[in-house]
């Protein structure tokens, strides 16, 4: 299989989404409550994890996973929070364009962000104060261990 190929579909569309996502953040910017960019933030990221788990990039799969969970409750509760919410959208569009230019420069999967993925899919916008870096980042290696444990197949 030439993953050259899949490689390149997969920087052409992942650079169109995120421009339209960040176009999206910019009408959340003036509008935090914005259906049409919420939704369209939304269906972005959806597509981005998809392609990223396809190719095995993983920690892009995880990054837009937790963009896209964050997005689902903004949904459900029909706007952004407050302007830290909307810097951690931002936060979370310009690490999946590093990671999607990292993959256009070296052609390989960037670093994971555990970090950035735990804190997107945490309902609050920062990790409780009690809660060490480590812990969380310890958190997020334990639910992934579980989850490829979950889908590993008996032989």
């Amino acid at each position: 299989m030439d993953m050259a190929k899949y490689r390149q579909v997969f920087i052409e569309e992942s650079t169109e989404h995120l421009a339209e996502m960040s176009s999206a953040l910019l009408k959340l910017e003036k509008n935090l409550a914005d259906g049409e960019a919420i939704d369209l933030i939304f269906r972005m990221a959806h597509s981005i994890k998809g392609m990223a788990a396809s190719l095995d990039y993983d920690s892009i799969t995880q990054v837009s996973h937790g963009l896209e969970d964050r997005m689902q409750e903004i949904r459900r509760e029909g706007s952004v929070a407050d302007p830290d919410e909307l810097a951690l959208l931002f936060r979370g569009l310009d690490r999946l364009e590093s990671m999607v230019n990292a993959i256009r420069s070296t052609g390989k999967m960037p670093p994971p962000d555990p970090d950035l993925a735990a804190v997107l899919t945490n309902r609050a916008a920062d990790p409780p104060a009690e809660v060490s870096p480590s812990a969380l980042a310890a958190s997020a290696s334990a639910q992934e261990a579980a989850k490829k444990k979950a889908h590993t197949p008996i032989l």
